[in-house]
């Protein structure tokens, strides 16, 4: 985990498929994985509907690209994301890129990424089609991220004047939570039991032992949207201890208070 730390990324926001409410956390998400190093998001700003971005933006220190609609129905933001990248790409200033998007349009971009030896991060709704997932390192889904209040995202604008009469006491703001949040938790299908028990047999000694380790990093490349969150758990060790299928082996090391966590498939 120190070395993915350790790694460069170039953070590119489509503004048209993120809500401004999920920046924070989806900053909070991306340094986990990497350190920001670029920030950018590509939008049309003179619209109307993109007034409650400004305080967003500059408590993340992030860089407002501005793209005009220039046909209508089509989504400029796309291409200048896209031609950024690239340019980001040849700087050979980051060692991988986070695409927060929902749109497959940026399929092509990822793949190619890839192909030059760049990790790719995408963060997305669940609506995301499945071509772009598949062609990221890992996929996050948007709706396991928390979603910061409003009233710590709210504009720092003075309020609307209003007539000395009609004037009230403030009312406190209330943190809005989008509908789609209270649906986030999926229920184990049997399709992902059994890639969770294919994957365990691929890495399992001759006793049937799996390095729980190995088991992430093999499930993420088979399935880069599998995530333990997507169901409800934290880490992939307390989903793995709430199904019956599998037993949990904890092995001393040599490092006091350390231990190994290995997973086989149980008999039946």
């Amino acid at each position: 985990m120190d070395a993915q730390k350790e790694i460069r990324l170039a953070v590119l926001i489509d503004a048209d498929n993120v809500p401004y409410s999920n920046v924070k956390g989806v900053m909070e998400e991306i340094a986990k994985y990497g350190t920001p190093t670029f920030k950018r998001i590509y939008g049309d700003w003179t619209k109307p509907t993109v007034s409650g971005w400004k305080n967003v933006l500059l408590e993340n220190a992030i860089t407002p690209i501005q793209q005009y609609s220039y046909t209508q129905g089509k989504n400029s933001s796309d291409s200048a994301l896209i031609i950024d990248a690239m340019d980001i790409l040849y700087s050979g200033k980051v060692d991988g890129f986070c695409i927060v998007s929902s749109d497959s349009d940026f399929t092509r971009l990822a793949t190619r990424l890839r192909e030059a030896g760049m990790k790719v991060f995408g963060i997305g709704q669940k609506k995301t089609p499945n071509p772009f997932i598949v062609a990221c390192d890992k996929f996050i889904y948007m709706e396991i991220i928390p979603v910061v209040p409003a009233s710590e995202i709210t504009d720092t604008e003075a309020p609307k004047k209003t007539p000395r009469r009609s004037q009230k006491k403030p009312v406190a703001k209330v943190a809005v939570v989008p509908a789609e949040k209270t649906e986030t938790v999926e229920k184990l299908n049997e399709q992902t039991l059994k890639l969770i028990a294919k994957t365990i047999s691929d890495l399992a000694d001759e006793n049937g032992w799996a390095f729980l380790g190995d088991i992430g990093n093999l499930l993420l490349k088979k399935q880069p949207n599998f995530d333990p969150r997507n169901y409800g758990f934290p880490k992939l060790t307390p989903l793995l201890k709430s199904l019956p299928q599998f037993e949990i082996d904890k092995r001393e090391t040599d490092k006091a208070g350390i231990k190994l966590v290995y997973i086989r498939n149980k008999e039946i």
